[in-house]
């Protein structure tokens, strides 16, 4: 991290290249890994002459909270130099108001089938597994062997006699 902790520089002090001194502000924050993108980015958008003011005239105790609001920031402006974090910001607050309607709809729909009356179950409503086959709407996939007769031998003409039909000339 730093060069209190017998590594070596600090990542500021690593991507200004200069020796990382004992008292250094940005050691504790900013690794000699990870550290240098982050502070690369801090650097670019606010200056480190500038994040250094900002972070001594913080306390201690609240600066850890800084350096990841001032590394947030950084690294949004840096992806979208004109809106920033704000449109990140403004993408969650999307998202909020479209799971609120969604929310709102799923109570909905909700409410409106718990006020449904219960309807008893009858062999109309939910078939019986042996009277698919006989049922034309849903066993017209299912071929039994009882149907597969008609299927392949002629239908069976009975004699229709004329003059079982009324007349229209009468």
């Amino acid at each position: 991290m730093s060069a209190n902790n017998g590594g070596g520089p600090c990542g500021a002090c690593k991507f200004l290249r200069r020796k990382c001194v004992k008292g250094c502000i940005f050691a504790p924050y900013f690794d000699s890994d990870q550290g240098t993108s982050h502070f690369a980015a801090v650097h670019k958008v606010f200056g480190a002459s500038n994040a250094s003011k900002l972070l001594q005239r913080i306390p201690a105790h609240k600066r850890s909270d800084a350096v990841i609001t001032l590394c947030y920031e950084a690294l949004a402006r840096v992806r979208d130099p004109v809106y920033g974090c704000v449109s990140h910001i403004f993408t969650l607050q999307q998202q909020v108001v479209n799971l609120q309607a969604e929310l709102a709809y799923a109570q909905a729909r909700l409410s409106t089938l718990q006020r449904l009356p219960l309807l008893p179950i009858s062999q109309a409503q939910c078939p019986s597994p042996t009277s698919l086959n006989s049922s034309p709407e849903l066993g017209s996939d299912l071929v039994s062997p009882f149907t597969m007769s008609m299927h392949f031998d002629p239908p069976q003409q009975t004699p229709i006699e004329l003059t079982s039909f009324p007349s229209p000339f009468d």
